[in-house]
């Protein structure tokens, strides 16, 4: 019997992230299409064979495969097992225009640094809450990309400054100033891209400045605050639902992950432990 096609779909509220899908096909075969936006894949099990401007590529899995707005392709099962795919669609906000042609040209980048952060990009996408670390990941991503595409030319893309120039010296201010802008709105929480047009710097520069200064990443510092805080406040007493919303957390069970992560127990025990 034919497995079912597994296909998972749906919108987040990283900028720039037009549609997040997940897909496991057997049979299936995409005819000749296009996209308004950039496809950003990785193949997890099986492999996909597909055209692109006419000449035939493949996806193996530790391959990082990016294809290019307005261009035509398709794609098909390379053997009787399928493929299990994931995709994220960019708009033009990481990724100019002036990149397609060399897209075109090789789609299929051979970096395991890449297809790593590109797999981690996809588990923050998947957790609602996790923005800040899935905007921080996608920064990276695209610059790495940008790298590959152009590995020769530092010319501007469209999220490019003149901030990206900063020499080191300013990396100690921009991190403490983002560290500052990350206390003053540790509950409700800020943007990546808000927070580089407060302190006027490049997103992926500010990303390394900070993890540089501290040796932590933005969004890893952002949850151990929340999760700080709500250690206090289980120790007062308050509900974990109550927490979760009183200190940034999309809900109990976003709050439950991480402080799992954090202090090793989930908050409902952490609680609960207060009373003996």
């Amino acid at each position: 019997m034919v497995a079912q096609p597994e296909v998972s779909a749906w919108r987040s509220r990283v900028p720039g992230v037009v549609e997040v899908f997940h897909a496991h096909f057997t049979e299936y075969a995409y005819p000749m299409h296009v996209h308004e936006a950039w496809t950003l894949l990785i193949v997890d099990d099986g492999a996909v064979r597909y055209d692109l401007d006419r000449h035939e590529h493949g996806t193996p899995h530790d391959t990082v495969s990016l294809l290019p707005p307005h261009v035509p392709h398709n794609g098909s099962p390379v053997t009787t097992h399928g493929f299990r795919k994931r995709v994220v669609y960019l708009d033009g906000t990481h990724l100019g225009e002036d990149l397609i042609g060399s897209a075109v040209d090789g789609p299929d980048l051979r970096d395991p640094v890449l297809r790593l952060r590109v797999g981690q990009l996809h588990t923050a996408l998947g957790h609602p809450g996790d923005e800040l670390e899935a905007e921080s990941r996608l920064t990276l991503i695209a610059e790495r990309l940008r790298t590959h595409l152009r590995p020769s030319a530092p010319a501007a893309t469209p999220r490019d400054s003149p901030t990206l120039a900063r020499t080191p010296r300013d990396s100690p201010t921009l991190a403490r100033t983002l560290r500052e802008l990350l206390d003053e709105h540790l509950t409700q929480g800020i943007g990546l891209d808000e927070a580089a047009r407060l302190v006027h710097a490049h997103p992926a520069h500010l990303v390394r400045a900070f993890s540089g200064a501290y040796g932590i990443a933005p969004h890893q510092y952002l949850m151990s605050r929340r999760v700080e805080r709500a250690r206090r406040l289980l120790l007062e007493g308050r509900p974990p639902g109550e927490v979760a919303s009183a200190t940034g957390f999309y809900d109990q069970s976003h709050l439950t992950r991480h402080f799992k992560k954090f202090v090793g127990v989930t908050p409902g025990r952490y609680a609960r432990s207060r009373q003996a």
